[in-house]
């Protein structure tokens, strides 16, 4: 990322409302949500903003607040990392799409643990978040990582205190490989923890791993690459150890039929794959089916369709995994079928 980008970026952490770019103006597209993408819609928007003149003006709120102001009319777009359900959508007159595919990973603060040393499974890390180990020298932990010297340390579990996308994919993925995990805790965008540090944001759970010794957490990929946080290999459903990067979160994707998923909705987490991440989602943009300004829709739409065409290598800088072609001509054509205003589709390209 460029140091401009990273001072954008920077500028937003841990601060609700704040802007991707500096002042909006009406030409300007307002959005708002999910943290999860973010890193990668900042470096699409300062692009964007230098081709086009045109900026925009992003909340990196969590996706629950991303949802809750785009049902309220408050923002031409909303960003969340948990889709909705067709009924959620069609109850509230709203369309959504895949724009970006990601890992979420367990990141750690140990003394003596570098990035990449340490192995987790799912049982493990649910165990963790269910306050039944405790210690970094606990025998589960020991037995993934023998050649690994851990400290008696109590483990300080790190969880996002706000309703996100990130939080449903950690959650859903912990459910699936652990029963009591799910009956306990469950899988949803706010859940009530059993034990742990809560932080808002991934730019906030970031920053607590990094200042809390024996600390353990979860957050988008490009905030590990960006803050050079110590991330944890995982061994993923098919037992095979895997790091996290761009291959690995590919391998999830490749798995993905959109053409069988109702508006678009798809859990990619606990994929099979020998190379699969398991902690793989996609991140939805949501707007409202009737325009309520057919220009500011337009404006946006441009954007997105711009990131499609023009962002693939930006994206996959931060490792993001872009979406492959005959998903973006999908997501035009429900641009086409869904978003109109007096009847008449907003998008005609």
């Amino acid at each position: 990322m460029t140091t401009n980008a990273r001072r954008i970026l920077a500028s937003v952490t841990g601060v609700a409302g704040a802007a991707f770019l500096t002042v909006a103006t009406a030409a300007d597209i307002s959005g708002a949500g999910a943290t999860f993408p973010a890193p990668v819609y900042s470096k699409w928007a300062e692009a964007y903003k230098k081709e086009t003149n045109v900026g925009l003006n992003y909340q990196s709120i969590g996706s629950g607040g991303g949802i809750k102001q785009i049902e309220a009319g408050t923002v031409t777009f909303g960003a969340s990392d948990k889709p909705l359900e067709q009924k959620e959508l069609d109850a509230n007159g709203l369309v959504q799409w895949p724009m970006v595919i990601g890992g979420v990973v367990p990141t750690v603060n140990v003394e003596g643990v570098k990035p990449g040393d340490l192995v987790l499974d799912g049982a493990t890390v649910a165990e963790i978040y269910l306050g039944t180990i405790t210690k970094w020298n606990d025998p589960k932990i020991k037995a993934l990582n023998p050649s690994l010297t851990l400290p008696g340390t109590a483990i300080a579990p790190v969880y996002r205190s706000d309703g996100s996308g990130t939080n449903f994919l950690f959650t859903t993925y912990l459910s699936s490989v652990s029963a009591k995990f799910k009956s306990d805790v469950g899988a949803d965008a706010s859940v009530q923890w059993p034990t742990g540090l809560g932080a808002k944001g991934n730019e906030g759970v970031a920053n607590m791993i990094t200042r809390t010794g024996g600390a353990i957490g979860y957050v988008e990929y490009a905030y590990v690459k960006q803050n050079k946080m110590t991330y944890a290999k995982m061994k993923n459903k098919d037992g095979k150890l895997v790091a996290p990067e761009m291959k690995a979160f590919q391998a999830a994707a490749s798995s993905a039929d959109w053409t069988k998923a109702p508006g678009y909705y798809l859990i990619l987490v606990d994929q099979a794959g020998a190379d699969s991440w398991p902690i793989t989602g996609a991140s939805f943009i949501i707007m409202h089916k009737e325009a309520k300004d057919a220009a500011d829709s337009l404006t946006a739409l441009k954007f997105f369709s711009w990131a499609y065409d023009k962002g693939d290598k930006m994206a996959e800088e931060l490792d993001y995994v872009p979406l492959p072609d005959t998903v973006v001509k999908m997501v035009e054509q429900t641009w086409v079928g869904n978003i109109k205003s007096g009847g008449k589709p907003v998008w005609t390209k």
